[in-house]
């Protein structure tokens, strides 16, 4: 199994990446709260990973900490999660979404895409004790040393709100939605993807 990698991002396509590892390129999936933490292209960055291995396809997750890693595989444990579900959930901040659990918030989990009432109950129901260790951690620290900030000097407001568009799209929003949410930021020559990103998910999601 494939535990870490280390290695330059050489392409992101929110919620994907592709890294080069002494040559090889690796496609890994990322949830939005590792993508925020990301550094800019051709940096170099170390992702814990999980391979995946289903009928239909084999997949490679990565994620900025292991303990977003272990998140991730108590996920999809929990009856009806997969793990394009499972990384759609840690759009939350791992402490969010263990606050929302710990507390029974089934309303705040349901507006996560693809998460209905059924699953979120069960997601309660089978990770609320294994989650008790989480309550009152402190948020990991980065792993890379830039922020992921991309400047509008070498990339266009048009394919900033193109990328971070896409992206809610591929986490399960609808595309009138994710233009919706993302016409309600302002926009500066600064702002990156992943901070419209980041911004878009906090006025779609709880927390």
């Amino acid at each position: 199994m494939i535990g870490r990698l280390k290695g330059k991002i050489i392409e992101k396509e929110a919620p994907q990446i592709l890294l080069d590892v002494a040559g090889v390129g690796y496609e890994v999936s990322v949830p939005m709260t590792t993508l925020y933490r990301l550094p800019d292209l051709n940096q170099d960055v170390t992702l814990y990973t999980h391979f995946s291995v289903s009928e239909n396809a084999q997949q490679l997750f990565g994620f900025a900490d292991k303990k977003d890693r272990e998140l991730f595989r108590l996920l999809i444990k929990a009856s009806g999660v997969g793990p394009k579900m499972a990384i759609g959930i840690m759009s939350l901040d791992s402490s969010d979404f263990v606050y929302h659990v710990t507390n029974g918030n089934v309303g705040a989990l349901t507006k996560i895409p693809g998460v209905g009432k059924k699953t979120a109950e069960r997601i309660i129901i089978e990770t609320k004790d294994k989650l008790k260790a989480w309550a009152g951690t402190a948020t990991a620290p980065l792993l890379a040393t830039d922020t992921g900030k991309t400047p509008n000097s070498a990339i266009s407001q048009h394919s900033v709100i193109s990328e971070a568009e896409s992206a809610l799209v591929a986490l399960g929003y609808k595309p009138g939605e994710a233009s919706r949410a993302i016409s309600a930021i302002p926009i500066t020559d600064d702002t990156s993807s992943a901070q419209l990103i980041r911004l878009a998910l906090k006025n779609m999601l709880p927390g």
